[in-house]
């Protein structure tokens, strides 16, 4: 694929364009992504280091966001008290889309623009379903909102723009598919993204027409799926949060019923899974479940791995309801019944907004 080839052919207005600019220079930098026309060809290699990338953001909608947690979180231990990365501005009152793990539990939150100005702001809320937070700045910001775009239309081998607070990187979608995550989280369908940037906590996933795709979430070894080891990043699609935005916006989180969340890392073998972690003070601690132990079913019924573990848990009922879970230890399964919570309760700091 040339450069030429790339471009969309209807007519671009002067943001697209210097958007595009800006993309194809950065990409020159790059030799390799231009050669990534089939699914089956090797992936661009990823920078050694952010020399070529960083350009000016300023007019790319995006902040960065500073947090520090109260001293006894509950998240201190496994994303510690002060973290760091980027808000989308997503409307003219000053409203911020990030990745919710940056502000879970946060006592403090500033928001800082490309000219070092900091702006005080308040936590919304956070979104465990999708895994976005929202959060406000107290005073206006001096940033245009970005356009929301239609992650449910793009299309893999698209070119697109990753922007941090730090800079901004081309890439390329190289698979859309479900993403599983080990600590109870489930996306139907998340948008890969190579090759992989340092700069993906919160960032924002923008089309060749400069509207936002989907917010960065985790940096992954297999970007083009589990048959090929290609590095890249992993964002949570935009549409997602559309349905249930004006509520989380409102009420800081969905007013759709909780899932139940039982508080267990779990590693996939076999089938099977092993947990690795229980949250201190979870209901899985409370009913007596210890890492080591390996799920095998769910009331009597098995499972095929973390995704389907995850629908059965999420069909048992709502939040508080009783999960049955089957749990092989030594050589014999046991019964374990397990008081499910809400998530957002188990937290000891709430939203101030």
């Amino acid at each position: 694929m040339n450069q030429t080839s790339a471009l969309p052919r209807q007519t671009l207005n002067a943001r697209s364009l210097s958007l595009l600019a800006r993309m194809l220079t950065l990409a020159i930098a790059f030799p390799g992504m231009l050669a990534l026309s089939h699914a089956q060809e090797a992936a661009p290699q990823p920078p050694s280091a952010r020399t070529g990338q960083v350009v000016t953001v300023d007019a790319l909608s995006v902040v960065k966001v500073s947090s520090k947690v109260i001293a006894n979180a509950r998240s201190l231990a496994t994303l510690g008290q002060r973290r760091e990365g980027t808000g989308v501005v997503i409307d003219s009152s000053g409203l911020v889309m990030t990745i919710g793990y940056l502000i879970i539990e946060a006592e403090n939150v500033e928001l800082s623009t490309a000219d070092g100005k900091v702006f005080p702001a308040t936590v919304i809320g956070y979104d465990n379903a999708t895994g976005l937070g929202l959060v406000k700045a107290l005073t206006p910001l001096p940033i245009k909102p970005v356009d929301i775009g239609q992650s449910e239309i793009a299309q893999e081998r698209e070119m697109v723009l990753i922007v941090g607070f730090d800079g901004v990187a081309p890439a390329y979608i190289v698979s859309k598919r479900p993403f599983v995550g080990y600590w109870e989280y489930l996306l139907d369908e998340a948008i890969y993204t190579a090759p992989a940037t340092v700069n993906w906590s919160g960032a924002a996933l923008l089309s060749r027409e400069g509207k936002l795709l989907g917010i960065g979430s985790l940096v992954v070894n297999d970007a083009m799926g589990t048959s090929a080891h290609v590095p890249g990043n992993m964002f949570v699609p935009i549409d997602i949060i559309k349905p249930v935005l004006g509520d989380f916006i409102a009420n800081g989180k969905s007013t759709m019923a909780a899932r139940p969340w039982i508080g267990i890392n779990t590693q996939e073998v076999q089938g099977n899974l092993v947990v690795t972690r229980v949250s201190l003070e979870s209901p899985a601690e409370d009913a007596g479940l210890k890492a080591g132990d390996i799920i095998v079913g769910i009331g009597g019924q098995p499972f095929k791995g973390q995704a389907d573990f995850y629908t059965k848990l999420w069909a048992s009922g709502g939040a508080g309801a009783e999960i049955p879970v089957d749990v092989l230890k030594g050589n014999r399964v046991e019964n374990f019944k397990i008081k499910s919570i809400d998530r957002n309760s188990y937290f000891r700091a709430q939203p101030m907004y």
